[in-house]
């Protein structure tokens, strides 16, 4: 793996008439095959075989699932040449794990999928995230299917959905990465300004890159789940040249590089009562802050890791499996769609 200079300047692509059209082409493919993974595998794993076994059900789902979401990294790293570069504690494969991370822009969550694709982890991420993220059409019903946990952001609202939730991922055989941002919403400057001041009228730590934490769903988490996982990840995501819209992924503009520092927690370092849980996660977030500081001048984080890039055979053989997938799914509709003008 390259190791980056805090020299090697990074820069912004320009959007082309070819990188606008090459995007829109990839936004319908992964639309489309979305869709009918929905209708056709998404049904059939998540009804019928849910009728018999929630484990078997889950595994089928996390087949089919995965192919689809594996497009994403292929996406990034092949076609838009984005490097993501991995750095911290080499994590073992498959592992069921509560994983924390900054939330600095909209699409964070997307290059999760980049580092769950190396752990043979992928189709059984699920995310914390906001309710109104459910309601978006294809990719909301897919959040549904995957069993992504939606959260309102009042506490005294989401408390008895989210332990429900919860209490339906304490099966050991199920590989489980749930992502939580504790920052509760996306970093900008405006953010930043107002909570720093409530951290300076409350004595709280003044963080310069991120927003306080929240501890109440950490530590929610952490009280159903603890028996059950096997670590803690607490992931810090940082950006070159600048923080990428959904777009700029899209169309390949930024970022140019994606910086993505993992440190495993046994759940024996973390304390058992939520009293000492919340200044836990204040110090992990202070850890967080310096480190994301230390990035924006050196360009880099520390300890490199020797994740392997993904390869291009496998990814292709990938994309054709969803394809083929996609393709025996519309020649069935189409021909359900014959077979009832012809009766």
């Amino acid at each position: 793996m390259e190791v980056p200079s805090a020299k090697h300047e990074t820069m912004h692509r320009r959007l082309t008439p070819l990188r606008v059209l090459r995007g829109l082409i990839c936004l319908l493919v992964l639309l489309l095959t979305a869709f009918m993974m929905i209708v056709y595998c998404g049904f059939f794993s998540t009804v019928v075989l849910r009728l018999f076994s929630l484990h078997y059900s889950r595994k089928v789902t996390a087949f089919f699932f995965s192919s689809w979401l594996a497009l994403w990294p292929f996406l990034f790293e092949k076609i838009n040449k984005t490097k993501v570069i991995f750095s911290g504690d080499d994590v073992p494969a498959r592992e069921r794990v509560l994983l924390i991370c900054n939330h600095r822009t909209e699409v964070d969550w997307m290059y999760l999928w980049d580092l769950a694709l190396r752990k043979d982890s992928l189709g059984y991420i699920k995310y914390i995230l906001k309710s109104s993220l459910m309601k978006l059409p294809v990719f909301g019903w897919s959040f549904q299917i995957l069993e992504f946990i939606p959260v309102e952001r009042k506490w005294e609202v989401d408390e008895a959905k989210m332990r429900q939730m919860l209490s339906k991922f304490k099966d050991p055989r199920d590989p489980l990465w749930l992502v939580l941002f504790p920052e509760g919403t996306d970093f900008t400057e405006q953010k930043c300004l107002r909570s720093q001041k409530y951290a300076a009228e409350n004595g709280l730590p003044i963080l310069k890159n991120l927003l306080l934490p929240k501890s109440k769903g950490f530590n929610a988490c952490l009280e159903d789940l603890r028996s059950t996982l096997d670590a803690v990840y607490d992931v810090t995501i940082g950006y070159k040249h600048r923080c990428p819209s959904f777009l700029d992924n899209v169309f390949g503009v930024d970022p140019s590089e994606v910086h993505i520092h993992i440190r495993r927690v046994t759940l024996d370092d973390i304390p058992l009562s939520e009293s000492e849980v919340t200044p836990w996660l204040m110090d992990t977030f202070q850890r967080k802050d310096q480190l994301l500081s230390n990035f924006n001048s050196e360009g880099y984080f520390p300890l490199h890791g020797a994740e392997l890039n993904l390869s291009t055979v496998k990814c292709l053989i990938n994309v054709m499996l969803v394809l083929v997938l996609t393709g025996i799914h519309s020649q069935a509709a189409s021909r359900s769609a014959c077979w009832k003008n012809f009766i």
